[in-house]
């Protein structure tokens, strides 16, 4: 197997991204990203990692911005979504809407801690 190839999914990884896919995330690829799993569901993207038998997050949750992922930062005092040049402000809307995103991709990759 070589690095650019994801690796071979066990039945819990599978049974998870059924899961995912149930829930209304659709598995889509990025410009330069070939090791993770990626997911999106209205606009925003997760990087997914298939490592130790299990589906976790990699890195931060971002907004699609065209072939990538804006990742939320803070300048000048306010909150955006930027990836190269590009630049979205993060309304009060789309940070509900950030929020929202992880708490779902959070509830299907990891129940038992959602129902704490």
């Amino acid at each position: 197997m070589t690095d650019t190839q994801p690796p071979e999914l066990t039945r819990e990884q599978i049974s998870i991204l059924e899961r995912l896919l149930r829930a209304g995330f659709r598995l889509v690829s990025l410009e330069r990203v070939a090791r993770q799993l990626v997911v999106e569901k209205g606009g925003f993207v997760a990087m997914l990692d298939p490592a130790g038998g299990k589906v976790s997050v990699f890195g931060q949750v971002g907004y699609r911005m065209g072939d990538g992922l804006g990742m939320l930062v803070e300048r000048a005092g306010r909150k955006v979504f930027v990836w190269h040049s590009e630049t979205i402000a993060a309304t009060p809307e789309l940070l509900d809407a950030y929020e929202h995103f992880k708490a779902e991709l959070k509830a299907v990759l990891e129940p038992e801690s959602s129902r704490q």
